[in-house]
């Protein structure tokens, strides 16, 4: 961004803000400032505005109060706490109207002695609040994005207005999967940038020392755990029941002493409740292995660093592909088969990350041989010599960058209506083979895609708007009757 001059021509230092709700977005910030992607500090005053989006954020660990915060905070040039700022309005759901911006803008441009500067953003779900707030409040300013997970392999969630769309100037995204591109905000032309593994992971290890004195994590350290395994609460997303993820934890534990682990690691959810560490202990009790389960706030690659297990376990969460792409470390799945079926609706945002684990990781329960057709092979984990997941980019990126791009259509057709072709042709010469995995019979026949239905009614929805708005009045009043 360019200097702006004031009439007596000196210039005006530019503001970056960069939004952030969690420690791993902020390490991924990190990682992109040390490696230049935002330009020399001394060009613009960083601002690093914190947000705490949990349903009950003042119940909620913050981010400031994670460890190893401080030292990511030092190549800022202050910190600002987003939910202070609007309190008592909810950072989730709080956004300004655009008629109400400038006075938003000239408010938050007094409090925060920005002044006349220009404003950059650099934000993270930018469809969503705070960031799309933010985006309204500094209506002339523009927008960086970046994602810290797998969802930026998918499409984006919903259609962004233009006046919002227009000023997103590039993508930021870990290299989670080498050699695939990024979906989402594709629709917009937005330009994908990988943010440096080697400077992620330089992050990570400041990271790991910041946390090296904590008594907790020392002692596990200690212990010489060889398999970590990751909770993602998925409960409190609707997806399972409570009861459901307890055993699927239990799985996962059962699963790795099958390979051989004796000395494990739960890295549970911070949202989690202590009941899930509770029946996990008492099944390692059963087993007669030994279980570590780590509260402390700080990140399951934080335990990579100080642990060096030989296997991480995990349904779909995005630690499974740092710890293999950003450490080297054997990976596997369990459980996302039956989520494949229960995401609801078929452009749920957690689609993409699902179907990519569940292509691309193998099954611990299952073995090498699990979903036949679906598990890449490079590397053995050392104890039973299962293949497992290693990255490497010439290991079927493009097959699954195929599968992505037509489960990126399906689940947003009118977003995507360039790849229906691609779409059609990677249907249609799959017809014979188990699809059903990935894409719902309804779905393809809504889409009039290959799999779907031919019945003279989906036909004729296909072609009749007026028998598809009809269609949609009679199962509103059949749901209204339930």
């Amino acid at each position: 961004m360019p200097p702006r001059h004031t009439r007596d021509n000196r210039a005006v230092r530019p503001v970056q803000i960069f939004e952030v709700s969690t420690l791993y977005g902020a390490a991924t910030l990190a990682a992109s400032l040390d490696a230049g992607q935002f330009g020399p500090r001394e060009a613009a005053r960083r601002i690093l505005l914190v947000t705490t989006n949990a349903p009950t954020p003042e119940a909620a660990t913050g981010l400031t109060a994670m460890t190893g915060f401080d030292r990511l905070a030092e190549r800022f040039d202050e910190t600002i706490d987003w939910n202070e700022a609007i309190r008592p309005f909810h950072p989730s759901t709080w956004a300004p109207l655009r008629d109400e911006s400038p006075v938003w803008e000239r408010m938050f441009r007094h409090t925060w002695r920005l002044g006349d500067a220009p404003v950059e953003l650099v934000v993270e779900s930018v469809h969503v609040s705070p960031a799309k707030a933010l985006a309204t409040i500094f209506s002339g300013s523009a927008v960086h994005v970046y994602a810290d997970g797998l969802m930026s392999y998918g499409p984006t969630r919903e259609r962004l207005p233009q006046w919002l769309g227009c000023r997103i100037q590039r993508l930021l995204h870990l290299d989670l999967v080498p050699g695939l591109r990024p979906l989402l905000l594709a629709e917009h032309a937005v330009r994908p940038e990988i943010v440096p593994t080697d400077a992620f992971r330089a992050v990570l290890g400041e990271l790991g020392e910041a946390a090296a004195g904590l008594p907790e994590l020392a002692g596990v350290a200690g212990e010489g755990p060889s398999a970590v395994l990751l909770g993602q609460y998925l409960a409190a997303l609707g997806i399972l029941s409570p009861e459901e993820e307890e055993e699927l934890h239990v799985r996962m534990l059962r699963g790795a002493v099958a390979a051989g682990h004796e000395c494990l690691v739960f890295k549970p959810h911070p949202t989690a409740p202590a009941r899930y560490s509770h029946v996990l202990e008492k099944t390692a009790a059963q087993a007669g292995v030994r279980l570590h389960v780590l509260d402390s706030p700080v990140l399951a690659e934080t335990v990579y660093e100080r642990c060096r297990p030989s296997l991480v376990v995990g349904c779909f969460s995005t630690a499974m592909l740092t710890a293999a792409t950003c450490y080297g470390i054997d990976i596997a799945r369990v459980g996302t088969t039956p989520l494949l079926d229960r995401l609801t609706p078929y452009q749920n945002s957690n689609r993409v990350p699902v179907t990519l684990v569940d292509f691309l990781v193998p099954d611990l329960e299952g073995g090498a041989t699990a979903d036949a057709g679906h598990t890449p092979v490079t590397g053995h984990t050392p104890v039973t010599g299962q293949r497992t997941y290693a990255p490497d980019p010439c290991e079927r990126t493009e097959e699954l960058a195929a599968l992505l791009r037509t489960v990126g259509y399906c689940m947003q057709a009118k977003l995507h209506p360039l790849l229906r072709e691609e779409a059609i042709a990677w249907l249609d010469a799959r017809l014979e083979e188990n699809t059903e995995r990935y894409f719902k019979r309804r779905r393809l026949t809504a889409l009039a895609l290959p799999g779907g239905g031919t019945s003279v009614r989906a036909r004729l929805l296909r072609s009749s708007p007026s028998a598809r708005w009809a269609a949609r009045r009679i199962r509103t009043a059949q749901r209204a009757l339930r």
